[in-house]
């Protein structure tokens, strides 16, 4: 995200915005049933591919390359080995991008490259979508042989799969959506839905230009976390959070924008009610906003924040982590997000506030007896909350080791200390019980 211009959209929200009359044709064309399936699939093929050239221009390659290699390893690979072949893939091709924007950035001192970013950010989407489809196939929830039909000829085997890893309404952004509620909208069962996708797009539009709106009400009255070298004292606490405020409008607004784009095409949240379709789906919403801004326990904003992709890393890393599943997790995040330096140290940071926070709430309720103490406790460890997630929101956002620096030895980091030495001090009060 770019701190000098907080205010301005992300570049993704425009060539979203030129998407929408395009997915509302097509919904339309789905529900009147002028469309075979095959031709359903073209359609979100073709337009993912030209959306990709008109947002990425030739770095759409990076998109495109990793497609066809997961379609041959999907089509190749035995179901017990296809994740394992699937990840190492993906995650080898898309290290190697990360590897060169760093290269790009650090070394030759390049001007940032908007379409090499949105390539970027798409490509982690893809990620997301081949590990995913590969667990399931790795699970038995998805049969290719079912997929890659004898009585088919060869391209139209695979253009249910192509079509799933580039449709146009998924590829700029969005919550992860499964290959198998991919397939129940594509093949007809939910196209019949009671509210209109013009109404539901103008509803989630306007929600984002109302998230837009209090974003540019908030820059207008704070200063921005790169002025955090004019700052001094606990004035830099003021600083941090209100800029990890405006972060999270601008992610706010983004993931709403995403769901009405899915939602206009016919992928929206009311397919998880269909048949065959609730286990695959689950919600898709990422923007649970009254959650994510009144919760005082660090370890639920985790699990709210950005939903599917933590469903998604659940699934991939925590629950398949022989040991230590939560610094796994977290590591892998790191990894996945590009490794910047702040990225590593703010992930590795938030592994270590969820840990604490499994630790000190139960501790801390346990003091609460009365209402009084009990409200004194939500509102101390609200406030806690807050702090820690913006300190660990500024340091993801950081892309060099001097703001990095900065950052740390501000007094920021009194927050993330106090949690950090009382974990300790639990972890060791606990030993000593056991003695």
């Amino acid at each position: 995200m770019d701190w000098a211009s907080p205010l301005a959209p992300h570049p993704i929200a425009y060539y979203q915005l030129v998407a929408f009359p395009f997915a509302v044709s097509f919904h339309c064309l789905c529900t009147s049933g002028c469309l075979s399936l095959n031709a359903r699939y073209v359609l979100l093929l073709v337009g993912g591919c030209l959306l990709a050239c008109a947002a990425m221009g030739w770095y759409a390659l990076l998109l495109f390359i990793p497609t066809f290699c997961s379609m041959a390893i999907f089509h190749s690979v035995s179901p017990p080995q296809v994740h394992t072949w699937a990840f190492v893939l993906q995650m080898s091709w898309q290290t190697l991008c990360h590897l060169g924007l760093h290269y790009r950035e650090h070394y030759l001192q390049g001007a940032p490259c908007i379409r090499l970013t949105i390539a970027l950010s798409s490509l982690m989407l893809q990620t997301q979508k081949v590990t995913s489809l590969a667990l399931d196939i790795h699970e038995g929830k998805v049969t290719m042989a079912a997929e890659w039909g004898n009585g088919r000829q060869p391209l139209l085997r695979a253009l249910p799969l192509c079509s799933y890893l580039l449709f146009f309404p998924a590829l700029l952004g969005g919550p992860l959506c499964s290959f198998r509620r991919f397939q129940v909208q594509i093949q007809g069962s939910c196209t019949s839905r009671p509210t209109p996708p013009l109404r539901v797009a103008g509803q989630e539009c306007l929600r984002a230009l109302a998230l837009h709106l209090l974003r540019t009400a908030v820059r207008s009255c704070v200063a921005p976390l790169a002025l955090m070298t004019d700052c001094t004292g606990f004035g830099c606490v003021y600083v941090m959070w209100r800029s990890a405020l405006l972060f999270r409008l601008a992610y706010y607004s983004q993931w709403v924008l995403d769901e009405a784009l899915l939602s206009t095409a016919g992928f929206g949240l009311e397919l998880g009610h269909a048949p065959g379709a609730e286990a695959a789906c689950g919600d898709l919403s990422d923007a649970d906003i009254w959650t994510l801004e009144t919760t005082n326990r660090i370890a639920l904003f985790t699990r709210t924040w950005n939903r599917s992709t933590s469903w998604w890393l659940r699934r991939l890393v925590f629950q398949r982590s022989p040991a230590h599943p939560l610094l796994a997790t977290f590591a892998f995040s790191a990894w996945w997000h590009g490794l910047h330096p702040g990225q590593v140290f703010g992930f590795l940071c938030w592994a270590a506030m969820v840990e604490a926070d499994y630790r000190i709430h139960p501790f801390l309720r346990s003091l609460a007896k009365s209402w009084h103490t009990k409200v004194l406790y939500h509102a101390l460890t609200w406030v806690q909350t807050q702090l820690i997630i913006a300190y660990i929101m500024a340091a993801v956002e950081m892309r060099s080791f001097s703001a990095l620096w900065l950052l740390g030895a501000s007094f920021n980091s009194f927050f993330p200390l106090l949690y950090g030495v009382s974990l300790l001090w639990l972890v060791v009060r606990a030993k000593e019980k056991c003695v």
